[in-house]
Protein backbone atom coordinates (compact mmCIF):
# COMPACT_ATOMS: atom_id res chain seq x y z
CA UNK A 1 0.00 0.00 0.00
CA UNK A 2 1.36 3.44 -1.36
CA UNK A 3 0.91 6.12 1.82
CA UNK A 4 0.58 9.69 0.62
CA UNK A 5 3.27 11.94 3.29
CA UNK A 6 2.20 15.17 3.93
CA UNK A 7 3.22 17.87 1.39
CA UNK A 8 5.11 19.82 4.26
CA UNK A 9 7.79 17.08 4.62
CA UNK A 10 7.95 16.13 0.74
CA UNK A 11 11.12 18.93 0.66
CA UNK A 12 12.75 17.61 3.75
CA UNK A 13 15.77 15.51 2.96
CA UNK A 14 18.57 14.45 5.66
CA UNK A 15 21.54 16.99 5.83
CA UNK A 16 24.77 15.88 4.10
CA UNK A 17 26.32 16.94 8.44
CA UNK A 18 24.48 13.07 8.56
CA UNK A 19 25.13 11.40 5.97
CA UNK A 20 28.66 12.57 6.04
CA UNK A 21 28.87 11.36 9.66
CA UNK A 22 27.40 7.85 8.71
CA UNK A 23 30.40 7.55 5.76
CA UNK A 24 32.93 9.08 8.52
CA UNK A 25 32.08 6.52 11.03
CA UNK A 26 32.10 3.28 7.96
CA UNK A 27 35.95 4.06 7.39
CA UNK A 28 37.16 4.86 10.51
CA UNK A 29 37.78 8.47 9.79
CA UNK A 30 37.92 11.96 11.55
CA UNK A 31 34.47 13.52 11.96
CA UNK A 32 35.31 17.47 11.45
CA UNK A 33 32.04 17.33 9.86
CA UNK A 34 29.39 17.30 12.71
CA UNK A 35 29.59 19.99 15.47
CA UNK A 36 29.30 16.67 18.22
CA UNK A 37 31.70 18.53 20.61
CA UNK A 38 33.21 15.22 22.33
CA UNK A 39 34.79 17.06 24.81
CA UNK A 40 34.88 15.91 28.24
CA UNK A 41 32.06 17.19 29.94
CA UNK A 42 32.84 18.69 33.51
CA UNK A 43 32.82 16.82 36.48
CA UNK A 44 30.50 18.96 38.46
CA UNK A 45 27.59 18.33 35.91
CA UNK A 46 28.45 14.93 35.59
CA UNK A 47 28.36 14.01 39.33
CA UNK A 48 25.04 16.22 39.73
CA UNK A 49 23.33 14.33 37.13
CA UNK A 50 24.63 10.83 38.34
CA UNK A 51 23.01 12.03 41.70
CA UNK A 52 19.54 12.75 40.42
CA UNK A 53 19.23 9.66 38.68
CA UNK A 54 20.80 7.76 41.63
CA UNK A 55 18.16 9.32 43.85
CA UNK A 56 15.20 8.74 41.53
CA UNK A 57 14.67 12.42 40.19
CA UNK A 58 12.75 10.95 37.04
CA UNK A 59 9.68 12.41 37.18
CA UNK A 60 8.28 15.27 34.95
CA UNK A 61 8.94 18.37 35.81
CA UNK A 62 7.17 21.89 35.74
CA UNK A 63 6.40 22.60 32.08
CA UNK A 64 8.64 25.11 32.41
CA UNK A 65 11.35 23.18 33.92
CA UNK A 66 12.51 22.85 37.35
CA UNK A 67 12.96 25.74 39.61
CA UNK A 68 16.71 25.40 40.73
CA UNK A 69 18.08 25.51 36.71
CA UNK A 70 15.28 28.26 35.70
CA UNK A 71 16.99 30.36 38.85
CA UNK A 72 20.13 29.73 37.86
CA UNK A 73 19.89 30.48 33.94
CA UNK A 74 18.34 34.31 35.63
CA UNK A 75 21.61 34.41 37.37
CA UNK A 76 23.76 33.25 33.83
CA UNK A 77 21.34 35.91 32.10
CA UNK A 78 21.97 38.77 34.37
CA UNK A 79 25.80 38.13 34.65
CA UNK A 80 26.83 37.32 31.15
CA UNK A 81 24.27 38.22 28.86
CA UNK A 82 23.11 41.35 30.77
CA UNK A 83 19.49 40.45 30.43
CA UNK A 84 17.27 40.44 33.22
CA UNK A 85 14.64 37.49 33.05
CA UNK A 86 11.95 36.35 35.82
CA UNK A 87 12.85 32.91 36.56
CA UNK A 88 9.19 31.88 37.45
CA UNK A 89 7.69 34.16 34.17
CA UNK A 90 10.03 35.05 31.54
CA UNK A 91 12.19 31.63 31.19
CA UNK A 92 11.38 27.81 29.88
CA UNK A 93 13.91 25.05 29.89
CA UNK A 94 13.33 23.45 26.54
CA UNK A 95 14.49 19.88 24.77
CA UNK A 96 18.02 21.86 23.59
CA UNK A 97 18.14 25.31 21.78
CA UNK A 98 16.32 23.57 18.81
CA UNK A 99 12.96 22.77 20.81
CA UNK A 100 13.16 26.41 21.97
CA UNK A 101 13.17 27.68 18.65
CA UNK A 102 10.78 25.13 16.93
CA UNK A 103 8.10 26.64 20.10
CA UNK A 104 9.32 30.39 19.38
CA UNK A 105 8.34 29.75 15.35
CA UNK A 106 5.18 28.07 16.44
CA UNK A 107 4.41 30.95 18.92
CA UNK A 108 4.80 33.41 16.43
CA UNK A 109 4.66 32.41 12.67
CA UNK A 110 0.93 32.56 11.41
CA UNK A 111 -0.22 31.49 7.94
CA UNK A 112 1.80 34.06 5.25
CA UNK A 113 4.36 35.40 7.90
CA UNK A 114 7.82 35.55 7.06
CA UNK A 115 11.22 35.48 8.57
CA UNK A 116 14.28 37.07 7.59
CA UNK A 117 17.67 35.26 8.29
CA UNK A 118 21.44 35.29 6.75
CA UNK A 119 22.91 33.44 4.58
CA UNK A 120 25.25 31.06 5.18
CA UNK A 121 22.88 29.79 7.65
CA UNK A 122 21.83 26.78 9.83
CA UNK A 123 19.86 24.43 7.96
CA UNK A 124 17.98 23.69 11.04
CA UNK A 125 16.67 26.84 11.35
CA UNK A 126 15.29 27.17 7.68
CA UNK A 127 13.72 23.97 7.45
CA UNK A 128 11.63 24.43 10.88
CA UNK A 129 10.48 27.93 9.16
CA UNK A 130 9.45 26.33 6.07
CA UNK A 131 8.13 23.03 7.63
CA UNK A 132 5.59 25.66 8.85
CA UNK A 133 4.82 26.81 5.79
CA UNK A 134 6.34 30.33 6.25
CA UNK A 135 8.81 31.83 3.85
CA UNK A 136 12.54 32.75 4.76
CA UNK A 137 14.23 36.08 3.33
CA UNK A 138 17.59 35.96 3.19
CA UNK A 139 20.58 38.67 3.81
CA UNK A 140 24.03 37.91 2.30
CA UNK A 141 27.04 37.89 4.52
CA UNK A 142 30.15 38.52 2.43
CA UNK A 143 33.58 36.87 3.22
CA UNK A 144 35.79 37.09 4.30
CA UNK A 145 34.94 39.40 7.23
CA UNK A 146 31.25 37.89 6.83
CA UNK A 147 29.59 41.80 6.64
CA UNK A 148 26.38 42.67 5.25
CA UNK A 149 24.01 45.39 3.51
CA UNK A 150 21.73 47.06 5.63
CA UNK A 151 19.61 48.09 2.51
CA UNK A 152 19.56 44.67 1.73
CA UNK A 153 18.21 44.13 4.89
CA UNK A 154 15.80 47.17 4.83
CA UNK A 155 14.34 45.60 1.40
CA UNK A 156 13.88 42.36 2.84
CA UNK A 157 11.22 43.94 5.53
CA UNK A 158 7.82 43.69 4.29
CA UNK A 159 4.23 43.79 6.02
CA UNK A 160 4.22 40.29 6.25
CA UNK A 161 7.71 40.17 8.03
CA UNK A 162 7.02 38.50 11.66
CA UNK A 163 10.33 38.37 13.48
CA UNK A 164 14.51 38.49 12.38
CA UNK A 165 16.65 35.69 13.10
CA UNK A 166 19.91 36.23 14.37
CA UNK A 167 22.75 33.26 15.23
CA UNK A 168 25.70 35.10 17.12
CA UNK A 169 28.38 33.19 17.10
CA UNK A 170 27.31 31.39 13.81
CA UNK A 171 27.30 28.47 11.99
CA UNK A 172 28.47 28.47 10.07
CA UNK A 173 30.64 30.90 9.15
CA UNK A 174 31.41 32.04 13.03
CA UNK A 175 30.45 35.58 12.44
CA UNK A 176 29.79 37.67 15.76
CA UNK A 177 27.58 40.28 15.30
CA UNK A 178 28.88 43.56 16.44
CA UNK A 179 27.44 45.66 18.61
CA UNK A 180 26.74 48.33 15.93
CA UNK A 181 25.47 45.68 13.64
CA UNK A 182 22.78 44.75 16.63
CA UNK A 183 21.91 48.06 16.96
CA UNK A 184 20.97 48.82 13.60
CA UNK A 185 18.98 45.48 13.73
CA UNK A 186 17.24 46.50 16.98
CA UNK A 187 16.54 49.93 15.24
CA UNK A 188 15.01 48.09 12.68
CA UNK A 189 12.54 46.00 14.51
CA UNK A 190 11.66 49.26 16.59
CA UNK A 191 10.99 51.17 13.36
CA UNK A 192 8.97 48.12 12.10
CA UNK A 193 7.54 46.45 15.16
CA UNK A 194 9.30 43.26 14.87
CA UNK A 195 10.33 40.66 16.79
CA UNK A 196 13.93 39.74 16.88
CA UNK A 197 15.12 36.15 17.65
CA UNK A 198 18.97 35.16 18.74
CA UNK A 199 20.38 31.97 18.33
CA UNK A 200 23.34 32.46 20.90
CA UNK A 201 24.05 28.62 21.89
CA UNK A 202 27.73 29.05 20.97
CA UNK A 203 27.91 32.12 23.10
CA UNK A 204 31.17 31.27 24.97
CA UNK A 205 32.83 30.23 21.98
CA UNK A 206 35.15 33.73 21.04
CA UNK A 207 38.06 34.68 20.23
CA UNK A 208 38.26 37.98 18.29
CA UNK A 209 35.13 40.09 19.66
CA UNK A 210 32.91 40.02 22.47
CA UNK A 211 29.78 38.22 22.52
CA UNK A 212 26.49 40.67 23.29
CA UNK A 213 22.76 39.58 23.24
CA UNK A 214 20.35 41.51 21.26
CA UNK A 215 18.19 41.58 24.45
CA UNK A 216 20.37 43.56 26.44
CA UNK A 217 20.04 46.44 24.02
CA UNK A 218 17.70 49.84 25.10
CA UNK A 219 14.03 48.69 24.66
CA UNK A 220 15.12 45.12 23.12
CA UNK A 221 14.03 42.89 26.24
CA UNK A 222 10.43 43.52 25.22
CA UNK A 223 11.28 42.01 21.54
CA UNK A 224 13.47 39.39 21.93
CA UNK A 225 13.44 35.85 22.12
CA UNK A 226 17.13 34.68 23.38
CA UNK A 227 17.62 30.91 22.48
CA UNK A 228 20.45 29.41 24.07
CA UNK A 229 22.01 26.20 26.13
CA UNK A 230 24.51 23.79 27.67
CA UNK A 231 24.73 21.81 24.77
CA UNK A 232 27.99 23.40 23.11
CA UNK A 233 29.42 25.03 26.28
CA UNK A 234 29.46 21.86 28.51
CA UNK A 235 29.72 19.04 25.54
CA UNK A 236 26.73 18.04 26.43
CA UNK A 237 24.98 18.00 23.14
CA UNK A 238 23.09 14.89 23.37
CA UNK A 239 21.63 15.79 26.85
CA UNK A 240 19.64 17.89 25.41
CA UNK A 241 19.30 20.95 27.66
CA UNK A 242 18.34 24.52 26.32
CA UNK A 243 16.33 27.56 26.90
CA UNK A 244 14.79 30.61 25.95
CA UNK A 245 14.67 33.80 27.78
CA UNK A 246 11.34 36.12 26.33
CA UNK A 247 8.24 37.78 28.05
CA UNK A 248 6.29 36.46 29.74
CA UNK A 249 3.65 36.13 27.16
CA UNK A 250 5.58 34.72 24.81
CA UNK A 251 7.12 32.16 27.61
CA UNK A 252 3.95 31.00 28.56
CA UNK A 253 2.99 30.03 24.85
CA UNK A 254 6.09 28.64 24.23
CA UNK A 255 6.18 26.57 27.04
CA UNK A 256 2.51 24.92 26.53
CA UNK A 257 3.88 24.39 23.12
CA UNK A 258 6.58 22.62 24.42
CA UNK A 259 4.61 20.35 26.85
CA UNK A 260 2.81 19.53 23.58
CA UNK A 261 5.74 18.52 21.57
CA UNK A 262 8.43 16.93 24.26
CA UNK A 263 6.74 16.98 27.37
CA UNK A 264 9.97 18.25 29.38
CA UNK A 265 13.42 18.45 29.33
CA UNK A 266 15.28 15.21 30.67
CA UNK A 267 14.95 16.04 34.30
CA UNK A 268 18.34 14.14 35.90
CA UNK A 269 20.16 16.41 33.15
CA UNK A 270 18.56 20.10 34.29
CA UNK A 271 20.10 18.63 37.29
CA UNK A 272 23.30 18.26 35.84
CA UNK A 273 23.06 21.64 34.08
CA UNK A 274 22.35 23.93 37.45
CA UNK A 275 25.48 22.64 38.78
CA UNK A 276 27.34 23.55 35.53
CA UNK A 277 26.10 26.91 35.61
CA UNK A 278 28.09 27.23 39.22
CA UNK A 279 31.34 26.95 37.67
CA UNK A 280 33.76 29.83 37.50
CA UNK A 281 34.49 32.51 35.13
CA UNK A 282 37.74 30.62 35.02
CA UNK A 283 36.16 27.42 33.05
CA UNK A 284 34.99 29.30 30.05
CA UNK A 285 38.36 31.60 29.84
CA UNK A 286 40.46 28.12 29.64
CA UNK A 287 37.76 26.81 27.26
CA UNK A 288 38.56 30.17 25.06
CA UNK A 289 41.56 29.51 24.94
CA UNK A 290 41.94 25.34 24.36
CA UNK A 291 39.75 26.39 21.10
CA UNK A 292 41.65 29.39 19.61
CA UNK A 293 44.57 27.09 19.77
CA UNK A 294 42.47 24.47 17.94
CA UNK A 295 41.04 26.73 15.44
CA UNK A 296 44.55 28.29 14.84
CA UNK A 297 46.28 24.42 14.48
CA UNK A 298 43.03 23.73 11.92
CA UNK A 299 43.55 27.10 9.68
CA UNK A 300 47.17 26.71 9.83
CA UNK A 301 46.80 23.16 8.34
CA UNK A 302 44.16 24.40 5.35
CA UNK A 303 46.48 27.05 4.90
CA UNK A 304 49.27 24.62 4.05
CA UNK A 305 47.38 22.85 1.70
CA UNK A 306 46.34 25.43 -0.47
CA UNK A 307 42.82 26.38 1.15
CA UNK A 308 41.75 29.72 2.11
CA UNK A 309 40.14 29.30 5.19
CA UNK A 310 38.01 32.18 7.07
CA UNK A 311 38.94 32.71 10.14
CA UNK A 312 36.18 32.42 12.91
CA UNK A 313 35.95 35.11 15.40
CA UNK A 314 33.61 32.90 17.56
CA UNK A 315 31.59 29.16 17.79
CA UNK A 316 33.89 25.99 16.35
CA UNK A 317 33.09 26.27 13.01
CA UNK A 318 35.46 27.29 9.41
CA UNK A 319 34.70 27.55 6.25
CA UNK A 320 37.55 27.21 4.17
CA UNK A 321 37.76 27.84 0.01
CA UNK A 322 39.50 25.87 -2.46
CA UNK A 323 40.42 27.21 -5.88
CA UNK A 324 37.57 26.38 -8.99
CA UNK A 325 38.98 23.28 -10.97
CA UNK A 326 40.71 21.85 -7.78
CA UNK A 327 37.03 19.90 -7.46
CA UNK A 328 34.32 19.74 -9.47
CA UNK A 329 32.52 21.30 -6.28
CA UNK A 330 32.08 21.11 -2.47
CA UNK A 331 30.20 17.55 -2.56
CA UNK A 332 33.21 16.04 -4.81
CA UNK A 333 35.54 17.70 -2.56
CA UNK A 334 34.33 16.09 0.85
CA UNK A 335 33.99 13.00 -0.83
CA UNK A 336 37.37 13.05 -1.94
CA UNK A 337 38.99 14.20 1.24
CA UNK A 338 37.08 11.68 3.30
CA UNK A 339 38.50 8.68 0.70
CA UNK A 340 42.09 9.44 0.47
CA UNK A 341 42.94 10.96 3.80
CA UNK A 342 39.91 9.57 6.22
CA UNK A 343 38.45 13.24 7.42
CA UNK A 344 35.02 14.43 6.87
CA UNK A 345 33.82 17.67 6.40
CA UNK A 346 31.05 19.23 5.02
CA UNK A 347 29.99 21.11 1.47
CA UNK A 348 29.34 24.21 1.93
CA UNK A 349 26.98 24.70 -0.25
CA UNK A 350 24.66 23.36 2.15
CA UNK A 351 24.76 26.24 4.03
CA UNK A 352 24.10 28.80 1.53
CA UNK A 353 20.42 29.71 0.01
CA UNK A 354 22.59 29.98 -3.75
CA UNK A 355 24.35 26.40 -3.38
CA UNK A 356 26.81 28.63 -6.13
CA UNK A 357 27.70 30.61 -3.46
CA UNK A 358 29.11 27.98 -1.45
CA UNK A 359 30.31 25.75 -4.25
CA UNK A 360 33.79 26.21 -3.61
CA UNK A 361 33.51 25.90 0.32
CA UNK A 362 34.22 23.14 3.33
CA UNK A 363 33.24 23.38 6.56
CA UNK A 364 35.13 22.14 9.21
CA UNK A 365 34.29 21.30 13.13
CA UNK A 366 37.22 21.80 15.16
CA UNK A 367 35.46 20.77 18.49
CA UNK A 368 38.08 17.77 18.94
CA UNK A 369 40.04 16.73 21.58
CA UNK A 370 43.25 17.61 20.57
CA UNK A 371 44.79 14.40 19.97
CA UNK A 372 42.14 13.71 17.15
CA UNK A 373 42.38 17.30 15.82
CA UNK A 374 45.99 16.54 15.04
CA UNK A 375 45.63 13.29 13.73
CA UNK A 376 43.19 15.00 11.31
CA UNK A 377 45.59 17.64 10.58
CA UNK A 378 48.07 14.65 10.21
CA UNK A 379 45.58 13.47 7.52
CA UNK A 380 44.64 16.29 6.10
CA UNK A 381 48.60 17.38 5.38
CA UNK A 382 48.61 14.78 3.31
CA UNK A 383 46.17 15.60 0.47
Amino acid sequence: MAIDLAERVSAIQQSDIRRFSILCAEVNGVNLGQGICDQPAPNALKEAAIHAIRSDQATYTHLRGIAELRQAVARKLKHFNRIDADPETEITITVGSAGAFACACLALLNPGDEVISFSPHYNYHTNMVRLLGNKVRFVDLVPPDWHFSMNQLRACINDRTRFILANTPSNPSGKIFTRQELEAIADLCRRHDLIAVTDEIYEYFTYDLPHISLASLPDMAERTITITGASKTFAVTGHRIGYAAAPAPVIERMAVLHDILYICAPHPLQRGVVAALDLPDSYYADMCADFRAKRDLLADTLRGRNFQPFVPQGAYYMLAEFEPGRFRNGTDAAESILRTVGVACIPGDDFYIRPEDGQHQLRFCFAKQMPDLEEACRRLSRL
